[in-house]
């Protein structure tokens, strides 16, 4: 197996599940029915860096709720798939979209409904706390659990391999 860091070099393209990789996963019900979750507020911070540097961030994922879109809004993301029930058709059409090669995309998931992406990334990544059959096609696992930072930290060592992390325009968000 070829060294992960290596094709980090090449990745122009993240992909990112939501339940699981940005929230640890646990969704409080409302009484009114509403879900809530909780995301990791650095992981907020990469995401927003990475597209004012013209990385392309997607986030598939089978979460269907106004307070996901809201939150990719807020961060300028243009790329958000909502109530994905075939991961792997929303995922080909977004590559198709934009004519990806495999090598240039990473994707990050952490259970079962993510294998197909991840089987179709040039880098599949996972939270510290993803499934074993996830974990098993993984290239890297982050130190990290969903919620907690893993999406940073797979931002944060592309961008900084590619020199683009630690410039002036990190200081303003």
């Amino acid at each position: 197996m070829s060294n992960y860091k290596e094709k980090l070099k090449q990745i122009t393209t993240f992909v990112f599940d939501y339940d699981g990789v940005f929230s640890d996963g646990v969704v409080y019900v409302l009484e009114n029915g509403e879900m809530m979750r909780t995301t990791h507020s650095r992981d907020g911070y990469a995401v927003q860096l990475a597209i004012k540097k013209g990385y392309r961030i997607a986030v598939i994922t089978g979460a269907n709720s106004p307070g996901v879109a809201e939150r990719f809004r807020h961060l300028d993301m243009p790329d958000i798939y909502l109530g994905a029930s075939d991961k792997r058709s929303v995922f080909e059409s977004f590559v198709e979209k934009y004519g990806l090669r495999k090598e240039e995309i990473l994707v990050m998931g952490d259970d079962i409904p993510d294998y197909p992406m991840l089987q179709s990334a040039g880098v599949a990544t996972c939270p510290a706390d993803a499934v074993w059959e996830i974990r098993s096609v993984s290239e890297y696992v982050s130190i990290y659990p969903g919620g907690k930072g893993c999406v940073r930290d797979i931002i944060e060592q592309v961008m900084r391999l590619q020199g683009n992390w630690m410039q002036t325009d990190a200081y303003q968000w």
